[in-house]
């Protein structure tokens, strides 16, 4: 079995500055591709941005320019450096992982239980 924990959430002024880290432990092979997603209040669950093993990442156009997706392949670590906050940016944050387990030939999806960023005005 395969868990990730979140942390780093929490209550920031609008402007300010939050990371975001993820850490994959378990019976893990290999991670491919980690991501960020968020659930604002009353809306549907969406990407943030994503990074691959290599490094290749990919932003939502919201977020584009304030934050930066990075991560630690020894560590099986994803971080999310979250600058220039605005209101709109409070939501539960998940981690998202595609990890090959020890003894399989496939990635599995799996997800954190999430953090709360709450960005006041």
């Amino acid at each position: 079995q395969v868990q990730l924990v979140e942390s780093g959430g929490g209550l920031v002024q609008a402007g300010g500055s939050l990371r975001l880290s993820c850490a994959a432990s378990g019976s893990i092979f290999s991670i491919n591709t980690m991501g960020w997603y968020r659930q604002p209040p009353g809306k549907q669950r969406e990407l943030v941005a994503s990074i691959t093993y290599g490094g290749s990442t990919n932003y939502a156009d919201s977020v584009k320019g304030r934050f930066t997706i990075s991560r630690d392949n020894a560590k099986n670590t994803v971080y999310l450096q979250m600058n220039s906050l605005k209101p709109e940016d409070t939501a539960v944050y998940y981690c998202n992982a595609y990890v090959v387990q020890s003894g399989y030939y496939y990635a599995i999806d799996y997800w954190g239980k999430g953090t709360l960023v709450t960005v006041s005005s």
